[in-house]
């Protein structure tokens, strides 16, 4: 089994692993279906998956991590009937190794902000930002593998900062986790996707990047090929309802 480099990404494979192989991880229905979705998704999917059972179908088992890990344990055999990324690039890397079947659905995009504790001052998104952060810690996504630490770095390098700013940072296993530091005021700002940040007072949104300075981000969906292909089709179409996109809508996320 192949184990990814970093520390955060090591925390998220143990939550996969453990997920899977705990006692009764996995159900023998036909009707049940596991979806290994991006973090920055579990708000969204878990009440989409609600929604799918109340209306009589099976269960949903959702596994959430970044999208890296969850690719790579995809890879390595992990039972999981859908794939929603938040990277094209690892949907491609998944595919261009057998592991997709048919092609991918563009489902979901987002925005990249910089946001901050409720009531700090507003951090302006320019040049002056590591002396804005100076002595403060900046929390990102781990880039080597998180998709919204890889469209942070790919912003902050397009606009001529990351060489000050990428010893300020500290890397998350993903977006939640990047979240979830700046919520407590245990980092100074940090760089989420405008889905994470909405709504949510205890934490303003100080800046959105230009969306030309990083790749679009795209979530894209597929059934994976060794799952269970009936059951991982319904529930992408269901995904593609519009049940599913007020409730994505909602939750901050724009359709593609």
């Amino acid at each position: 089994m192949k184990f990814p480099r970093s520390i955060s990404g090591a925390i998220a494979l143990l939550a996969v692993l453990t997920a899977f192989f705990a006692p009764g991880a996995r159900a023998a229905s036909e009707s049940d279906v596991t979806i290994f979705a991006a973090a920055s998704t579990s708000n969204a999917i878990t009440e989409i998956a609600a929604a799918w059972k109340a209306a009589g179908n099976g269960p949903v088992r959702a596994v959430f991590a970044s999208s890296g890990v969850l690719a790579r344990q995809i890879d390595n055999g992990a039972p999981a009937d859908l794939f929603l990324s938040a990277n094209t690039g690892w949907m491609n890397w998944l595919a261009g190794r057998g592991n997709i079947e048919g092609e991918p659905v563009a489902l979901l995009g987002n925005r990249l902000v910089l946001i901050q504790p409720a009531g700090a001052p507003v951090l302006a998104l320019d040049e002056t930002l590591p002396e804005q952060l100076a002595g403060k810690r900046l929390a990102i996504g781990d880039p080597d593998h998180v998709p919204a630490g890889i469209y942070a770095r790919q912003a902050l390098e397009n606009m001529g900062l990351w060489d000050r700013l990428g010893s300020m940072a500290i890397r998350m296993k993903d977006a939640r986790a990047t979240l979830l530091l700046v919520q407590r005021g245990e980092s100074a700002a940090g760089i989420v996707y405008a889905s994470d940040a909405r709504d949510d007072s205890r934490l303003q949104v100080a800046a959105v990047f230009p969306e030309d300075t990083h790749e679009p981000i795209i979530y894209s969906v597929a059934v994976v090929k060794e799952g269970n292909p009936d059951a991982a089709r319904r529930f992408l179409d269901f995904l593609k309802t519009g049940e599913s996109a007020e409730v994505f809508r909602r939750r901050g996320f724009r359709l593609e």
